[in-house]
């Protein structure tokens, strides 16, 4: 009978497989569901198919009409403009407004010859990364300059300020206009630029470049905003880097920051806190939250990424 008490009483044998995962599992990272970016080290992606395509009529922006054959013009799209936006703007109202202080993420392709007309913004940090072709800028401070590939404009919108953004020349032009949400309002209107020149180049290509920075911080960055927002953009090129792990870039998400990461071209990899892997294309983009450690695989020969990191909002509207 003490027997019998004995075997009623001892604990049931596991398998020491099944006791191995347990212990595996229990030592892993809190679960983040694949839809929830809310978790410690969680990845979200934003599939460029998600993003709303805007392609308007020309004579809004005071463009003549498209013409008849666009390839005979070195056009590469039928409309003067094909934007792809990340967050409700003009005729989109249905999406996600933004992502803690990123309002805006626009990545606009304008056709040879035509451009966007004298229009007002305030209130607003605007920040603009020409991918291809130039951009000629002018505006009310009485600014005027001609940026191509890898440079990055920015103004402080504040009380008041017009501009004009123009394609001027023979071939398409693309870039990335984004929209921060300032600290305060009313600010004083203020323009810059960083050149995207040879120095400004190796400075990205196969690490990350820090470019935007908050003018009360002590970073030193080319470009300084009035919010807490820092900017990072990569060039990778799989040609140049080396094939070790240890050899690709890393950036650290810190805890209680998050970010929103956009593919601008080519295609990489990322790992969640969890070691989940996820692709981003062309256009993709994903939400980050810290504790994270970034360090994306290229998928394709060239790729290039710009990443917006800030404090972590409770919310993505940033509540």
């Amino acid at each position: 009978s003490n027997m019998a008490q004995r075997r009623t009483l001892a604990a049931p044998r596991i398998p020491w497989a099944l006791a191995l995962g347990l212990v595996t599992l229990l030592a892993r990272p809190t679960f983040c569901p694949a839809e929830s970016v809310k978790c410690t080290g969680g990845v979200k992606v934003v599939p460029r198919e998600r993003l709303f395509v805007s392609e308007p009529n020309p004579e809004w922006f005071g463009n003549g009409p498209n013409p008849d054959v666009p390839e005979t013009q070195n056009w590469t799209n039928a409309n003067w403009l094909k934007s792809r936006f990340h967050f409700n703007f003009a005729e989109y109202s249905h999406g996600p407004s933004n992502f803690g202080v990123l309002r805006v993420m626009n990545d606009d392709l304008v056709q040879p010859r035509r451009g966007f007309g004298s229009h007002p913004h305030r209130d607003m940090e605007i920040l603009t990364f020409i991918l291809q072709g130039n951009l000629t800028h002018k505006d009310s401070t009485g600014t005027q300059e001609i940026l191509g590939r890898g440079s990055l404009q920015y103004m402080t919108a504040g009380s008041g300020v017009l501009h004009s953004e123009q394609n001027l020349h023979d071939e398409p032009l693309r870039f990335i206009q984004c929209w921060v949400l300032p600290r305060q309002r009313g600010l004083n209107p203020r323009y810059g630029s960083m050149t995207g020149d040879a120095l400004a180049k190796a400075s990205r290509v196969n690490q990350w470049s820090h470019i935007v920075s908050d003018v009360s911080g002590q970073a030193q960055t080319p470009v300084k905003i009035h919010q807490d927002c820092n900017v990072y953009m990569s060039e990778f090129n799989s040609e140049t880097m080396g094939s070790e792990r240890s050899e690709r870039p890393e950036l650290l998400l810190n805890p209680g920051r998050q970010g929103y990461l956009l593919c601008a071209e080519g295609s990489v990899q990322i790992s969640d806190s969890l070691g989940e892997q996820h692709e981003l294309r062309q256009h993709d983009a994903a939400e980050l939250k810290g504790s994270l450690k970034l360090k994306p695989t290229p998928k394709s020969r060239t790729a290039l990424l710009i990443l917006f990191e800030m404090k972590d909002t409770s919310d993505l509207s940033g509540n």
